[in-house]
C-alpha cells in the first residue's frame, strides 16, 4: 500500500488513499498500532484514510496509536485536506469532509498550487456534559474537580466533536507533569469514553501556551480539536476575546469564537515523505 507520511504542527499522521487504491485491510486496528509505531513502523499520532462521501465531498476516518477509531482530528483534517488538494482529488479551494463528529467545511491556502495551510470550521462547542459526555449531574463541567489522579486538577469540559478536559495553570505548562498525569486523567471514572487533557497558561488576552495528552496518544506535539477547547474554555472563564493564538510545541496555531457559532481553526500542513507499507494478510 502507498502512503503518505503529513505532518501539522508537528502532529504526524500516515495518510491512505482509499478513493485511488483499494485498499486491502480487514483489521484497521491492528494495521493502525504497526503503522503508528514509531520503532517497528512508520512512526505516527494517527492513520488518516481518504473514502468517499454521500454527504460532503470526501470522508476521513481516522485511528489513533492505540488502535481506537477517533471522532475528529483537527491536525489530521488539514493534512487531509491538503493531501486531497494537493494530489488532484479535489481543484477547488473550499471543501466539505465528513468525519466521525459530523461535516465540517474548510478552506485551503494555497501558494503556488500547493496548499501550505487550512483554515476548517471545526463546529460549536458543546459544554453540556451529556452530549461531551461526563458523568454527573448539571448544565457544564466547570472547574470540576478529579480525585485519584496524582495532583491537584481542576477541569473544564467541552467537546469539539471528541472530549475534552481543560485545566488553566497559574505557571507554565512546561512544569506541570503531564506524562504522569495525563493517562490517569483520560481514564477518570467521570469520562466514559476517556478524554483528551489539556493544560494552559495564559500569556495574555490575545495568547495562550498549551500541552496537551491525547486520547489513544499519549503526548503529542499539537492537537487541532485541543486547541479550539482550550479557546472555547477560556472564553467561558473570561480569559480571553474572540481571536487567540494557541501556542503548542509543534508550533501555533490561529482560533477565531465570537462565543456562538462555529470555531475556526487556521493552520499549517506539510507533506513529509511518501513510502510503501507491505499489504497485510486478508
Amino acid at each position: 500500500m502507498k502512503f503518505l507520511k503529513m505532518q501539522g504542527t508537528g502532529n504526524d499522521f500516515v495518510v491512505l488513499d482509499g478513493l485511488r487504491e483499494r485498499l486491502p485491510v480487514a483489521d484497521w486496528t491492528s494495521l493502525a498500532r504497526r503503522m503508528c509505531d514509531r520503532h517497528f513502523g512508520v512512526g505516527s499520532d494517527g492513520v488518516l484514510i481518504v473514502e468517499p462521501s454521500r454527504r460532503a465531498d470526501f470522508r476521513m476516518r481516522m485511528f489513533n496509536p492505540d488502535g481506537t477509531e477517533a471522532e475528529m482530528c483537527g491536525n489530521g483534517i488539514r493534512c487531509f485536506a491538503k493531501y486531497v488538494y494537493d494530489s488532484g482529488l479535489s481543484g477547488r479551494r473550499e471543501m466539505a469532509v465528513e468525519t466521525g463528529a459530523g461535516v465540517l467545511d474548510l478552506v485551503v491556502h494555497a501558494r503556488n498550487g500547493t496548499a501550505d495551510a487550512v483554515t476548517v470550521s471545526m463546529g460549536v462547542p458543546e459544554f453540556r456534559p451529556d452530549r461531551i459526555p461526563v458523568a454527573g449531574d448539571g448544565q457544564v463541567a466547570r472547574d470540576l474537580p478529579l480525585d485519584g489522579v496524582g495532583a491537584d486538577v481542576r477541569v473544564t469540559c467541552v467537546s469539539m466533536g471528541n472530549p475534552h478536559a481543560v485545566m488553566f495553570l497559574d505557571r507554565p505548562v512546561a512544569e506541570f507533569p503531564l506524562e504522569q498525569v495525563g493517562p490517569r486523567v483520560e481514564h477518570h471514572r467521570l469520562f466514559p469514553r476517556r478524554v483528551n487533557f489539556e493544560v494552559v497558561y495564559r500569556r495574555g488576552p490575545e495568547e495562550l501556551d498549551a500541552r496537551v495528552w491525547e486520547r489513544g496518544a499519549g503526548v503529542t506535539l499539537a492537537c487541532g480539536t485541543g486547541a479550539c477547547a482550550v479557546a472555547a474554555a477560556a472564553r467561558r472563564h473570561g480569559l480571553i476575546g474572540d481571536r487567540v493564538r494557541v501556542n503548542l510545541p509543534g508550533g501555533p496555531l490561529d482560533i477565531e469564537w465570537d462565543g456562538e457559532s462555529e470555531i475556526l481553526m487556521t493552520g499549517p500542513a506539510a507533506l513529509v515523505f511518501e513510502g510503501d507499507w507491505p499489504a497485510p494478510e486478508a
